[in-house]
């Protein structure tokens, strides 16, 4: 089965797809499968596997990553089963989006220039970066993945994208004087540092930007949020 497995995730990711989860969740079903003496997908042994996911949602993408890979091995082997996809009865609930305005959005860069300490680097940073997503749209990942090489003179170079593509993002010359300012104040750093960075100096993670934005004024009535396009120079 490993080796189906092994073709299957080399197709997938050749289109563009990671494939991260897809390897570690099949992979973990093959090894459940052979304590079994299965080498073929059996629909009982898919079910009893995803079933140690410790939720609902958990066990409904476990047994939909195997339903996944049988589609694709089916076409050329039978033999494996195809498991009922929805077997879990899991149902996914989208939130609807949050558009900032304008307002918002500067009302957002002025409550993150207010974290302390208000004289070190933070509140630049978090300023900086909400400016910049908003008048780029880049994902968050990408913008914290940015290092100093990637901002040249026609724009943002992204980077290794969600399929495994590099483009370039021009700045509104606001934004690119905002990102410049805030450079500057950053310090100077090698071509392979991040341009934004945390009160060690280490990359900015994710998990801390979120832990700022709750010390930032939220927009009323957001449940879910997604930066308006706009020029941003903050």
């Amino acid at each position: 089965m490993l080796d189906a497995i092994e073709t299957y995730l080399a197709l997938r990711r050749t289109t563009g797809f990671a494939m991260s989860t897809a390897e570690y969740l099949l992979k973990s079903f093959a090894a459940f499968a052979a304590e079994r003496g299965q080498t073929y997908v059996e629909t009982k042994t898919a079910i009893d596997w995803a079933a140690l996911g410790p939720s609902v949602a958990q066990r409904d993408a476990r047994l939909r990553a195997v339903c996944r890979f049988v589609r694709h091995v089916r076409v050329e082997d039978v033999g494996h089963e195809l498991p009922p996809a929805n077997h879990f009865g899991a149902r996914k609930k989208r939130r609807t989006p949050h558009i900032y305005t304008t307002d918002e959005i500067s009302r957002l860069v002025e409550a993150a220039l207010r974290l302390r300490p208000m004289r070190g680097l933070r509140p630049h940073t978090q300023a900086t970066l909400i400016a910049l997503l908003s008048s780029t749209g880049l994902r968050i990942s990408e913008a914290l993945k940015l290092t100093i090489a990637d901002v040249t003179r026609d724009g943002l170079l992204i980077r290794e994208t969600k399929f495994r593509k590099t483009r370039l993002v021009p700045l509104h010359d606001t934004a690119a004087a905002g990102l410049q300012r805030y450079l500057a104040r950053r310090g100077p750093g090698s071509d392979d540092d991040p341009v934004f960075i945390d009160k060690r100096n280490r990359p900015l993670q994710s998990r801390g930007d979120r832990a700022d934005c709750q010390d930032r004024e939220p927009a009323r009535g957001a449940e879910r949020t997604t930066p308006q396009a706009s020029e941003a120079g903050q």
